[in-house]
């Protein structure tokens, strides 16, 4: 499969191809969810996803890979060094890292704004510093850089016909800051036990949660108010994604709506579980997966003829 993807799209250089297939290996491996809906795209748009997740996926393992041994002031050190490494390359437009080969490829191919990159490594960063968020817009900020980018790094590749990539990008905005409060939610316990907390304070504050009480890993009703209240301001910002995609290229709308519903799925699970994200990570049923997909997969195929 990953041999047609490259053929379609038309990447032939044996080292590029390397660095595609190795990011659709990271992306299949740790983003389940997120590459069952990029199967849904014509096969020339998926290394260009799949590049830049693969990044993404990098990047995020050498602030969280629970195997390593090394300090957050070393792991602060090799992501300075991988994120300026980026840049450069980004700047000199080639690369030969095995995952910045492909990045640099899609980025220069798809006119993707480099200050998306910066944008990312910098809340990178903060993950290695920041262990809790005061404010809601406190916490924007990282998820801007963490998740929106990711969003805004796709318009060009989805493609939006008649459209100014302007008026799409507030809507790839919000859906990328939704899946990110989504996974939040669900990953609380997670989290915490990374010492972070990704819930604005604020938010604890006014159910009357603190980090202790978290820690106590007990889901009582403070802390079931507090995750209702979450989930009710996710599903918001999901709303307000939804009419993006009729704006985007019909062969495209498909693998965004089922990213979507599966994204949104998590927080069905988290209701379904009573809010117990404190010692369990929930997820969608492979039913429920398949039972998103199968129908869309067909519209897709129907939308690319």
């Amino acid at each position: 499969m990953s041999s047609r993807e490259l053929d379609a799209a038309g990447i032939t250089d044996p080292e590029l191809r390397a660095s595609y297939a190795e990011c659709r290996r990271l992306l299949a491996e740790h983003g389940k969810t997120y590459h069952l809906a990029t199967l849904l795209l014509p096969p020339a748009k998926r290394p260009y996803v799949q590049a830049l997740y693969g990044f993404a996926r990098y990047a995020d393992e050498i602030v969280d890979d629970l195997s390593s041994t090394l300090s957050d002031a070393e792991k602060a050190a090799e992501l300075d060094a991988f994120s300026a490494s980026v840049l450069a390359d980004l700047k000199r437009g080639e690369s030969d890292h095995p995952i910045t080969r492909a990045l640099v490829d899609t980025v220069r191919r798809w006119d993707v704004d480099v200050t998306y990159i910066e944008a990312f490594n910098a809340s990178m960063r903060m993950d290695l510093t920041v262990t809790e968020y005061a404010t809601y817009d406190d916490l924007m900020t990282y998820v801007y850089g963490s998740a929106a980018v990711i969003g805004l790094e796709m318009v060009p590749i989805l493609e939006h016909p008649g459209v100014p990539r302007a008026v799409v990008e507030p809507y790839a905005h919000d859906l990328g800051v939704a899946f990110q409060l989504a996974n939040f939610i669900r990953d609380v316990g997670e989290d915490l036990r990374r010492g972070r907390i990704y819930l604005p304070m604020e938010d604890l504050a006014l159910f009357g949660v603190d980090r202790e009480h978290l820690e106590r890993g007990v889901v009582d009703g403070p802390i079931r108010r507090l995750l209702a209240y979450e989930v009710a301001r996710c599903r918001e910002i999901y709303r307000a994604a939804w009419p993006g995609f009729r704006l985007l290229a019909p062969e495209s709308q498909e693998c965004m709506k089922t990213a979507f519903l599966l994204y949104g799925g998590i927080l069905d699970a988290v209701e379904q579980a009573d809010y117990q994200v404190l010692d369990r990570r929930v997820a969608v049923s492979n039913f429920r997966r398949a039972r998103v997909a199968l129908p869309a997969l067909v519209r897709a195929v129907r939308a690319r003829a």
